[in-house]
């Protein structure tokens, strides 16, 4: 084997280095941690009244974010709001503020009334509960008139990847309003939570 002249050992240094340049590369790559669902930033958007009833849309969301922190969900409020639109999509607003927020994923929520849009294909729906009569008797249309059939209404809701169109989870549930206008589908952003956090914690 014939010796290295004195003028290679430069180049062979070089290779050297750019091999143990890239091998370190690798290894750091390789040493970065997966970002899992269940470790996942959601941005929830304000929730949309698509329907004649009045609600509250600020005190559910924040009713909606919170429920998801309960359940270990790094949830944060935006200001933007979810569309209302039948089908529910980001906005470009909602895009803009969950990459402010470093969100990982989008929550949109809209209270709906199916008969605004009797020929659109129905998503699966949760059903909670049934028609049931209102007799409250602080109800202005129940107690002593008699009892009044409330018409249920639907929360749709869907999950987005930020920066992608199809939602990992699109569903809707039916709630039929209370009569105090302030609790209104309180109860149903529990169930929203719920259903949205099982979402996120699936292995």
């Amino acid at each position: 084997m014939r010796p290295l002249h004195f003028s290679a050992f430069p180049v062979l240094l070089f290779l050297i280095s750019l091999s143990i340049a890239s091998l370190s590369s690798a290894a750091g790559q390789q040493e970065l941690p997966l970002h899992s669902k269940n470790d996942a930033k959601v941005c929830v958007a304000t929730v949309a009244n698509a329907s004649t009833t009045s609600v509250f849309e600020e005190r559910l969301t924040g009713r909606l974010t919170k429920n998801l922190q309960k359940n270990k969900t790094n949830a944060v409020m935006m200001e933007s709001a979810t569309t209302t639109k039948s089908k529910l999509l980001p906005t470009l607003e909602n895009g803009e503020e969950s990459r402010d927020k470093e969100c990982d994923y989008i929550l949109l929520a809209q209270i709906r009334d199916p008969r605004a849009h009797p020929f659109e294909p129905q998503i699966p729906t949760v059903s909670i509960g049934g028609r049931v009569p209102s007799v409250d008797a602080s109800d202005p249309l129940g107690g002593s008139s008699g009892p009044v059939y409330r018409d249920n209404l639907q929360i749709a809701f869907a999950l987005f990847r930020r920066g992608r169109v199809e939602p990992d989870l699109d569903t809707l549930i039916q709630e039929r309003p209370s009569a105090n206008v302030s609790d209104t589908f309180l109860g149903a952003m529990d169930r929203v939570a719920n259903r949205v956090s099982h979402e996120l914690n699936k292995k």
